[in-house]
């Protein structure tokens, strides 16, 4: 996939300016057959003692799956969310979950860390709420100009908004994302357009599949401009989509050489949830943004650990690491070992992807997290 991209060479200069807002609208849960609980991973598969099985195979005590209308450049965009707790408490407190953004984005990844977290005995009544990133997962996928800037737009209406899901979450908020997900709400909070009580970022990533490889110089960025414009074109944006991502064999290839660390765990039933929404309308465009780096949040390592550094003795901040990460990923991930803004370093077994293919081990290192700074 990135090797092809150097084959083309002209410029595209996509452009961001837009006012939000949102509303709120929900819609029935038994029209959405794909909420039906999945176990992703073989329970037999172990990587180095670990094992891969989900925490739990069944739904949370009380769950709700519906949609948030955000309000984007004068596009109403339908934002899909669950929510999972123990029970209907009247109190409870909020843990958002945050995608990785790929391609193959999904709430899915995060489902059996919430259900773990939500149901474990003593402590605090905690809710998680996990939602998908506009144009990823089951969430609507307009055809605009997605950007770095526009995710984080969104993010910060999701959390701020006063009919957002999280209205009710005071100061108390935690956060939890995985990849480029995790360095878009660091650099929110270094901005202060969002303030977290506690933040984790699990394999945190800052550079698209294609910029990590070949750089960023001038003639790299006009080669990534005319693959993200064919990509977003009738026709043939389809033809070399279809190609590129949206088939099986492609997402198999991905899931065994870096988002997962154990090709024993990318199961037919995990090619065929990731595949089924490359084929969603609309599908293409956010991550042709992706894969060509203009949903890079930063541009050097140095900025991406500055972003941290800005945090330091405001938000307590873990960073989890994972063993099995590619190794231009786990280098930028090893940059933050050490580093002033994060409270606490770990490391975990898995790769890109740790929280769904290890959830019982992520969801230990951020349980204790919790308790630690609770």
């Amino acid at each position: 996939m990135a090797s092809s991209s150097a084959l083309f060479v002209s410029p595209f200069a996509p452009s961001f300016a837009a006012v939000s807002r949102v509303s709120y609208k929900p819609f029935l849960t038994q029209k959405l057959p794909f909420l039906r609980p999945i176990s992703l991973i073989k329970a037999s598969s172990t990587s180095a003692g670990y094992s891969a099985a989900p925490v739990a195979d069944k739904p949370s005590k009380s769950f709700k799956s519906t949609s948030w209308q955000w309000k984007f450049n004068e596009k109403s965009i339908s934002i899909y969310y669950e929510e999972h707790s123990k029970n209907n408490s009247d109190s409870p407190k909020d843990i958002l979950m945050i995608p990785t953004i790929s391609d193959v984005s999904t709430v899915e990844e995060w489902r059996s860390v919430a259900l773990d977290i939500v149901q474990r005995a003593g402590g605090a009544d905690w809710r998680a709420t996990i939602v998908d990133w506009p144009g990823l997962g089951y969430s609507d996928r307009p055809k605009i100009d997605y950007n770095a800037d526009v995710m984080e737009k969104f993010l910060v209406d999701f959390i701020n908004s006063p009919d957002s899901p999280l209205k009710n979450s005071a100061n108390d908020l935690v956060v939890f994302g995985g990849g480029h997900a995790a360095t878009i709400l660091v650099r929110a909070a270094k901005k202060g357009l969002v303030k977290p009580a506690v933040i984790a970022a699990v394999a945190p990533t800052w550079a698209g599949p294609l910029p990590i490889v070949f750089g960023r110089d001038s003639n790299m960025e006009s080669r990534y401009g005319l693959l993200r414009g064919t990509l977003r074109a009738p026709g043939v944006g389809w033809m070399m989509y279809n190609m590129l991502v949206s088939n099986e064999k492609a997402i198999q290839s991905q899931y065994k050489s870096h988002v997962y660390a154990d090709p024993n765990n990318v199961t037919p039933e995990v090619v065929e949830s990731r595949y089924a929404l490359t084929k969603k309308q609309g599908a293409r465009y956010a991550p042709a943004a992706f894969l060509t780096g203009l949903l890079d949040p930063v541009q050097s390592r140095e900025e991406f650990v500055d972003l941290f550094t800005g945090l330091d003795g405001k938000i307590p901040v873990l960073v989890v690491s994972s063993k099995g990460s590619p190794r231009r990923s786990k280098a930028e991930m090893e940059a933050l070992r050490g580093a002033s803004g994060v409270t606490k370093f770990v490391e975990v077994p898995g790769a890109l992807l740790p929280q769904e293919e290890y959830p019982s081990v992520v969801a230990e290192e951020l349980f204790q997290f919790l308790q630690e700074t609770s």
